[in-house]
């Protein structure tokens, strides 16, 4: 069901948003300059991908969370394409292995929360409340591919700051591509204009399963001044 579309502040009272805005980013600048070196590993420099789990239930409360922080990432024109579904029961899970290659099926089954991360091909028929200020559905309806495009573009990117958001809350994650979207999308998404992009095993990691971290590509290789 789509939002409501919202009706764009004017005058006086867009002024105030504006400069509210404005001095909430001056202000949390002025307090926090840089996270510190802990904050950084924890979230991306020493942060690992886990395969292995505690039996330990997630907390409703602190998924919400983890989405209100992932909903507050950019997108293009604030499309907000990304959708998520929380894997949790036996049934459920039962449903997802069917997409799982086989070495995959254990680190699923054992994860307290598997997140289907997918994206609406529709999205654009949100955008009256998420950019009400001007109707941007023309640029979207009837142009498919331009749609999946960026749907899948901005998804993935919602993707990505779901786990680094669950991981800035403390917990633990693991993507896997290692299934097959098609019989995700059959067994979860018939009838609907959802695609799956990659599933996120979500939880309190099993460290004794870790190994030493792989390499990463050097600045050098990786980066060009043009």
């Amino acid at each position: 069901m789509s939002m409501a579309a919202s009706k764009a502040p004017t005058g006086e009272a867009l002024a105030k948003l504006r400069a509210d805005a404005q001095e909430a980013v001056r202000s949390l600048r002025e307090r926090v300059g840089r996270l510190d070196d802990d904050g950084i590993d924890l979230i991306l420099r020493t942060a690992r991908s886990h395969y292995a789990w505690q039996d330990k239930p997630v907390p409703r409360e602190l998924l919400e969370t983890i989405y209100d922080i992932t909903a507050a990432g950019a997108t293009s024109m604030n499309t907000c394409p990304a959708r998520f579904f929380f894997v949790e029961t036996i049934e459920a899970k039962k449903r997802l292995a069917k997409s799982l290659k086989d070495k995959n099926i254990d680190k699923m089954m054992s994860a307290p929360s598997t997140v289907i991360i997918a994206h609406d091909l529709e999205f654009w028929k949100e955008l009256p409340y998420l950019f009400p200020h001007e109707d941007r559905r023309p640029h979207f309806e009837g142009k498919a591919e331009h749609s999946e495009v960026t749907a899948f573009r901005n998804g993935t990117l919602q993707g990505a700051y779901f786990m680094i958001a669950a991981r800035a809350v403390g917990l633990d994650v693991g993507a896997m591509s290692g299934f097959s979207n098609q019989i995700v999308d059959e067994e979860f998404f018939a009838g609907t204009t959802l695609k799956s992009n990659f599933l996120c095993n979500l939880g309190y990691a099993d460290e004794t399963a870790l190994f030493q971290k792989l390499p990463r590509l050097p600045f050098d290789t990786a980066c060009k001044f043009l």
